[in-house]
């Protein structure tokens, strides 16, 4: 298996857990302050940013990037306040 099979996959899965995430959010399914939507947002954005990054690819990459940085300080709150 090649890798650029891969690394679509996770571009793909990127794409559809982030706005997957969003939809959630938006329709009041889940909290913004939910792990759930949390999680989907962190992955989602380092599946595009793995995608971005292998075609050279780099606003998209810098964007998701950041988005899943902002995402795990996110998850890393929600932890912290749940052993609080």
């Amino acid at each position: 298996m090649t890798k650029r099979p891969i690394i679509e996959w996770l571009g793909w899965y990127g794409v559809t857990a982030t706005i997957l995430a969003y939809a959630l959010v938006s329709f009041l399914i889940l909290s913004p302050t939910s792990l759930l939507y949390q999680a989907l947002n962190f992955t989602g954005a380092i599946g595009v940013t793995i995608e971005t990054y292998y075609r050279k690819d780099y606003q998209p990459f810098w964007l998701n990037l950041i988005w899943a940085f902002i995402a795990l300080v996110a998850i890393l709150s929600i932890i912290r306040s749940l052993y609080a």
